[in-house]
């Protein structure tokens, strides 16, 4: 097995240079308050003092209670009509009152002292012991409603005020004379400005109470942090990233900004060499990684900037879904972990939004095999949502209980999950883009019924049989060191395909009683052998197979040799100088795949030839078998352990136990005479 290379050339350096250059341009400039605190915790840190003044912002709950009050207290505002005024002078001046004309004077004074408290049209407006506004003259003055009238209280207050200048006159004889007409109201409702001052009401309503001094100390070593405690910075850490601004140098913050990306980008420039350095051989790939990569940084960059409280509803499961697609959940896990880091560092709750993001990609990458297709991506979603919303809710346990005071950002996280649905169909895109084969268009291309594939089943059955037995030995080999599954399958139902130019030529579709290879030297019989690796290349490309799978037709034999024939080329007398043309002129295979199929496929042939299906027979054919492709240098170029050669050894041997047990012997049924 091959130690991983260190990548060289400058096409995998220039794509992470742009990427760095990505990453400085997109990075916050504003200060983060680089302290951790919570309430009921002690404070770990040194006495903390204000460097400057700062308001003091009223807790959620306070800020809602006085918006509600304010948005409830609703102080209408009336107009005074003067012409009402006017008209009742006229009339009372124009009015024959006979014998009473004498109290007009005391009338006209009363009239005068009513108008200028102002009448209601209706008892129901009054609003008993609320206020009003009354606006007279382009001025308007606040006034309680027990001060104006109604106009049964204007007509009463009039009969009562003529009794009381005119004690010596019968005060109804004179009312009795149409006096009560003179009394309409003049207060007239205007809703518009009544609107317009409950909304300035409201607008005035403070986010602050009060002003905290440069100087003070907020929280000593070791104190407790009480909702008190805890207002006062989190007003202070309000005001720091929001309108302090970085005071320091702008090239030291150029620097430390370039320092952070430079070692984002070389923590993933490392994890893809330390999980499969091949990729870095497969361009497309890699710049596919580097692309996912750069989306969640400027993602959480960007929300960072505009409206941190974003970062609940951004899909970053999307991101492992994403990989999942085209790499093995081990590259995945750990390239979907590093492009968190850009969110943690970023989001003032960056600890617990990383926490909540990690464990829903876990769930999604584990789910996902399972509800993949059409409505289960939304049962994947729910599953993952259920995941984050647990995690939010073990933080407000930590917190306390009164820590839960708005479940928004439960919806948040539920929109994320969906988006991380709706998001999904992206891939077929980036599936053209770059030019890979999802995992979704593996599964497409292993079903039976594809046009070569039943071709391979109709020209050439006995193949197109050892080929499903390779498949089915492959899958449960990747399963246990976990290998793309997948591919895997896909692989093992391609790789033989070249067999459809000369079937007869292969022992497992020889016609009963015919010998393709009688009359033929050793060398014609493994040239014929040896073809049906380019035979497959050329039906591959005539079918657009992807050239993923083309990789294994080329190395599921690698450069080994057709031992059968050569072996009687030699025992003929052969000149063993003379052998390159027993060779397979393929390639040894790179990615734990392409080891995984070149083993079955050897094991599940050679299986065939066994007389004794014992478990010693089995274990002595898988490790000849293995070991010997390993003596042979064919693992010598791939990324696979010796930890995973064994376990590959176990699986193949427990696998063929179980395909070739033995069966139980009917006796056969005794008949009478």
């Amino acid at each position: 097995m091959e130690k991983s290379r260190f990548p060289r050339g400058y096409k995998v350096y220039l794509p992470l240079l742009l990427l760095f250059a990505l990453l400085v341009f997109v990075m916050p400039r504003s200060p983060k308050f680089n302290y951790d605190y919570r309430k009921g915790t002690l404070w770990m840190y040194e006495d903390f003092v204000s460097q400057f003044d700062f308001p003091l912002l009223k807790s959620e709950e306070q800020y809602k209670a006085e918006l509600q009050k304010a948005g409830s207290s609703v102080v209408p505002v009336y107009r005074q009509d003067p012409a009402i005024l006017e008209a009742a002078y006229a009339q009372l001046s124009s009015a024959d009152m006979g014998e009473y004309t004498s109290v007009k004077p005391a009338v006209n004074a009363a009239l005068g002292r009513i108008y200028s408290k102002g009448i209601l049209p209706k008892a129901s407006e009054v609003d008993h012991g609320g206020v009003m506004y009354i606006q007279r003259d382009m001025r308007a003055s606040k006034v309680p409603f027990s001060e104006v009238y109604t106009v049964e209280g204007a007509v009463a207050a009039l009969r009562n005020a003529i009794a009381a200048e005119v004690p010596s006159i019968d005060a109804d004889s004179v009312f009795n004379a149409s006096l009560a007409s003179l009394v309409n109201a003049d207060l007239v409702f205007d809703q518009k400005i009544t609107e317009l001052i409950h909304g300035e009401n409201v607008a005035m309503v403070s986010p602050t109470m009060g002003v905290v001094k440069a100087g003070q100390t907020l929280v000593s070593q070791g104190e407790l942090i009480t909702e008190e405690i805890e207002q006062m910075l989190d007003s202070y850490k309000a005001e720091y990233e929001e309108n302090v601004g970085y005071v320091g140098s702008p090239a030291l913050q150029w620097l430390g900004n370039s320092l952070v990306a430079l070692f984002l980008v070389l923590v993933l420039f490392f994890a893809i060499y330390f999980c499969n350095y091949h990729v870095f051989e497969k361009y497309n790939k890699y710049l596919y990684v580097l692309l996912v990569f750069a989306l969640s940084a400027v993602a959480s960059f960007v929300v960072a900037q505009t409206e941190p409280r974003y970062f609940y509803m951004v899909p970053y499961t999307l991101i492992a879904l994403y990989l999942l697609a085209f790499f093995s959940r081990r590259l995945v896990f750990t390239v979907y972990f590093i492009s968190l880091l850009p969110m943690l560092i970023a989001s003032p709750e960056g600890v617990e939004l990383f926490f909540i993001y990690l464990c829903g990609g876990v769930a999604v990458i584990y789910v996902f095999d399972y509800f993949n297709k059409g409505w289960l991506q939304f049962v994947s979603a729910l599953i993952t949502f259920a995941v984050m919303a647990m995690v939010w809710m073990s933080f407000r346990f930590v917190d306390g209980a009164d820590s839960i005071t708005s479940f928004r950002p439960l919806g948040h996280l539920s929109l994320a999950a969906l988006l991380a649905v709706a998001g999904y169909p992206l891939i077929y895109l980036f599936e053209k883009i770059f030019m890979l084969v999802s995992s979704s268009k593996l599964v497409e291309l292993s079903d039976t019924s594809r046009p070569l594939l039943r071709m391979l089943a109709d020209k050439a059955p006995g193949t197109f049989q050892h080929s499903l037995q390779v498949m089915n030995l492959s899958d449960a080999v990747a399963r246990s060191i976990d290998a793309n599954i997948p591919l895997i399958r896909a692989a093992a139902l391609y790789h033989d395909i070249g067999k459809i130019a000369n079937p007869q030529c292969f022992t497992e579709n020889e016609t009963p009683g015919v010998r393709y290879h009688e009359g033929l030297s050793p060398k014609e019989s493994a040239q014929e052998i040896i073809r049906h690796v380019t035979d497959g290349l050329a039906l591959a490309d005539k079918y657009g197979v992807p050239s993923v799978l083309k990789d294994f037709i080329r190395s599921h034999h690698g450069t080994t040799c057709t031992a059968y024939f050569m072996t009687q080329y030699l025992n003929a007398g052969g000149d063993p100088a003379e052998t390159d043309e027993f060779y397979y002129n393929g390639m040894k295979p790179v990615t734990r795949e392409q080891v995984i199929l070149m083993l079955c496929d050897a094991v599940e042939a050679a299986s065939r030839s066994l007389k004794d299906y014992s478990e010693q027979s089995i274990s002595a054919l898988v490790d000849k078998i293995v070991d010997g492709k390993a003596d042979d240098g064919q693992l010598s170029d791939s990324d696979i352990s010796l930890r995973e050669v064994n376990r590959i050894k176990d699986v193949m041997k427990s696998y063929l136990k179980q395909m070739y047990h033995s069966r139980v012997s009917y006796p056969k049924r005794e008949t009478k005479a």
